[in-house]
């Protein structure tokens, strides 16, 4: 049921050019009295989304300071476990199709199935992310007679939620909610996340972006107009770019009619929405299909993804080109997308989502906003100011270098695995 992710080799002093010298010496200094620790993260898939992006750098800079770091993920749940866990996602930000018996009852069995086969340890901490495996530790209790107990002795097991729980569908929530608090600690983007209900430990962890990463590099201008231009993209024309996955409360058609509200103001302007289709997240492919359907007709709209050949490098030259960066969430727990755009010196504009108010800050950094119709009208106000664009860029890198950057997200999580 799982399967151990293989992670290159990555080195904190690598980052000391972006982060500076201060951040790599507080990761040493916290992991003096760490070494060896044995620590597992655990999650549904490792290509496709911001957790997995997470996990590809944490968890070797982890293995720098000294940890005995590693990541699995779930292997061989069948297609209806990841149906009914995007209903759980979808629903926990505040959906109402709630899932019914029979897909909660894979749910549960498939958690059933993963905690008979949970990775041997001993681990000494044990972190588990978001929601689809959130009733392992639970599982594993039940049955602590039995030859898992080893794996529970010593070990401190923490939850880390990922996505906006603030206003969840009760019915989804009051199922889930007691096992979280079978944790020692639940690790929450913001305090608005941490629910009344949750009555363990709560720590307050920001997400981060790896400065190091190919989607985070910068590239030449010619490199990266050439890459753009493999998919169509005129880099002589104004360009709207949104990069997220195909999800609902990333608002994609909101994004499209924006767009379309521009378009007789600017008829050059080109639309890119570029995602990805992840394993665990079968509504994709559906979004994906209805944007293609709303878009026809249309040579300007460019609907892509990692099947059309646009890895890491191809998104950073997307962002790195964009006149304009759109994230208009609904609700979002972090926006990744986000941060890697403001990293860039890009202009975004953003959904008023928590996520993305704890990223920018209104009118120094970025633009939030609350509809469609205030959208265009902050990526119309971008494109005819571009010297209002470069100074909002140009803020939004240093607050991304301050505050979300890989090296002050391992200090966070190696200060709360010294705390007792």
């Amino acid at each position: 049921m799982f399967c151990e992710v293989e992670l290159p080799v990555k080195h904190l002093v690598d980052h000391q050019p972006y982060a500076g010298e201060g951040p790599i010496e507080e990761i040493r200094a916290l992991a003096r009295d760490l070494a060896g620790l044995r620590v597992l993260h655990v999650n549904s898939t490792s290509y496709g989304g911001g957790v997995a992006e997470l996990l590809y750098t944490i968890v070797p800079l982890m293995r720098d300071a000294g940890l005995d770091a590693h990541w699995q993920v779930i292997e061989g749940a069948p297609p209806q476990f990841f149906e009914a866990t995007k209903k759980i996602h979808n629903t926990l930000q505040s959906g109402t199709d709630a899932l019914t018996p029979e897909e909660w009852a894979v749910y549960d069995k498939i958690n059933a199935d993963m905690a008979s086969a949970f990775p041997d340890g001993p681990w000494d901490v044990v972190v588990i992310h978001d929601p689809q495996p959130l009733p392992v530790l639970s599982l594993m209790r039940q049955t602590a007679q039995s030859r898992r107990a080893p794996a529970l002795v010593g070990s401190k097991w923490i939850w880390r939620c990922h996505i906006d729980i603030s206003e969840p569908l009760e019915s989804t929530w009051n199922r889930l909610w007691p096992y979280v608090n079978e944790y020692s600690c639940a690790i929450v983007t913001s305090a608005a996340y941490a629910r009344p209900e949750i009555t363990t430990a709560i720590a307050e962890i920001t997400p981060s972006i790896d400065p190091t990463s190919p989607k985070n590099m910068a590239q030449s201008s010619s490199d990266a107009r050439a890459r753009l231009a493999q998919f169509g993209v005129d880099c002589a024309r104004p360009l709207m770019l949104q990069v997220s996955r195909f999800d609902p409360w990333k608002d994609p058609f909101g994004v499209v009619e924006a767009y379309r509200r521009l378009k007789p103001s600017w008829p050059q302007l080109q639309l890119a929405m570029v995602g990805s289709i992840a394993l665990d997240d079968p509504e994709g492919i559906q979004i994906l299909s209805g944007l293609q359907g709303a878009a026809a007709g249309d040579p300007d709209i460019h609907l892509l993804s990692n099947q059309d050949g646009v890895n890491a490098a191809e998104v950073a030259a997307f962002q790195q080109c964009a006149d304009v960066v759109v994230q208009k969430s609904l609700r979002e727990g972090f926006g990744l997308t986000v941060t890697e755009a403001m990293w860039k010196a890009r202009p975004v504009v953003a959904g008023r989502a928590i996520g993305c108010e704890m990223q920018i800050t209104d009118g120094e950094d970025g633009f939030l906003v609350s509809s469609t119709e205030e959208c265009a009208a902050r990526a119309d106000q971008i494109l005819r100011d571009p010297a209002l664009g470069a100074k909002l860029g140009g803020r939004a890198r240093e607050t991304v270098r301050r505050r979300f950057l890989s090296t002050g997200h391992v200090a966070s999580y190696l200060r709360l695995f010294a705390r007792k």
